[in-house]
């Protein structure tokens, strides 16, 4: 526990021997340590997961993730410990939010971007549906453009097919009703257009020779359908039209397990679109919550530091720095001093340099006291 409780301290970046003096204060360092160290953590493990999800499926998918994951999370944790650190507690609120800004507004552009991947992971299963119904959209649309183009280059031909499916239906219609006039005449029912006379006669025989040309004629207009039919299939088979199919489930599957970033980034923008054109706005502020999550997360360390009341440990190590800075002016106007005795008896260049230099930083102590 105490090499911990060490650690710990070691990552909120206290003076060990300061605090010490202030055994009440043990806790909160602790508690402010340890929010850095998870933070830089959790940096740690959404980076390498994220750099996994962009290099998934190659060989060193693995290592990369983990060697970045590491790199990430050591930055992460090393900027949250010295902007902490660089917080002067002595200081108004909002100069302290001045200082704390930079690690805000970078925590906020992190927290968006490691959020994203994560977020991906967390909807999987609607992004995979998604993407299921995307894809037999654009491959019909696919097909259906390649369709229209093919129409309209041999126009001429479709023309004078569908010409020739008119002029069979029309005909086989015409059969139907001549048949059934024949039909009552043969048995004698009574119309505008039959004799009423039971038998077959001179009339019925007459309708019925007509009738066998009709059919005839369309067989020939079938076989001229069908001939056309089979020119343009072969047309399209040659210009690769026909292998434009509907994809199968073992297509879509393979499909959405290779979709990329930019594919799977627009389903979840999409989530919340309906089929129908309705939106379910339920989705959209899941996924706005969780990227709250996760900027929180990152602002967490400069937060806690933040919150915190100043206390003995601030006093006393804002003393400390008084002190130093008091120290340092003093040695430079001692060794000042001493150029001054020495200048009347030698006064070469370089001590004349030395003495300028030691009265700018002297100006540079003065003025940032």
């Amino acid at each position: 526990m105490n090499n911990l409780q060490n650690f710990f301290w070691w990552c909120a970046g206290i003076h060990k021997e300061t605090l010490k003096k202030y055994p009440e204060e043990y806790n909160k360092y602790i508690s402010i340590g340890a929010t850095i160290f998870f933070t830089g953590l959790f940096a740690a493990l959404a980076g390498g997961y994220a750099l996994y999800f962009v290099f998934s499926g190659g060989s060193f998918a693995l290592l990369y993730s983990i060697v970045f994951g590491l790199i990430w999370g050591l930055a992460i944790f090393n900027l949250d410990r010295y902007i902490v650190l660089s917080i002067d507690k002595t200081k108004g609120t909002f100069k302290q939010f001045l200082q704390a800004l930079p690690r805000i507004l970078l925590a906020v552009l992190i927290g968006l971007v490691i959020s994203r991947p994560l977020e991906l992971k967390i909807f999987d299963k609607e992004i995979k549906e998604h993407l299921r119904v995307e894809y037999l959209k654009q491959q019909q649309a696919t097909i259906d453009t390649l369709n229209r183009t093919f129409e309209n280059k041999y126009a001429a031909e479709y023309v004078q097919l569908q010409g020739l499916k008119t002029q069979a239906d029309s005909l086989e219609s015409s059969i139907k009703t001549d048949r059934q006039k024949l039909n009552h005449e043969i048995f004698g029912t009574k119309t505008d257009e039959t004799s009423g006379v039971l038998g077959y006669g001179p009339y019925a025989k007459m309708k019925e020779s007509n009738l066998q040309k009709q059919e005839i004629f369309l067989d020939t207009l079938r076989q001229r359908i069908q001939g056309k039919e089979a020119l343009l299939s072969q047309r399209k088979v040659k210009e690769g039209i026909m292998d434009e199919k509907i994809l199968t489930d073992k297509s879509l599957d393979s499909a959405i397990n290779v979709a990329g970033f930019a594919d799977r980034n627009a389903a979840l923008s999409n989530l919340h679109k309906n089929p129908d054109g309705t939106e379910e706005t339920s989705t959209q502020y899941a996924v706005f919550f969780i990227t709250l999550l996760f900027v929180f997360f990152e602002c967490l360390p400069v937060f806690v530091k933040l919150m915190s009341h100043k206390d003995a440990y601030d006093i006393a190590v804002a003393n400390q720095n008084i002190v130093h800075h008091f120290e340092s002016a003093s040695n430079v106007d001692i060794e000042k001093n001493a150029l001054n005795q020495l200048i009347p008896h030698r006064t070469d260049v370089a001590i004349q340099r030395r003495m300028d230099k030691l009265s700018q930083e002297y100006e540079a102590q003065k003025s940032m006291e």
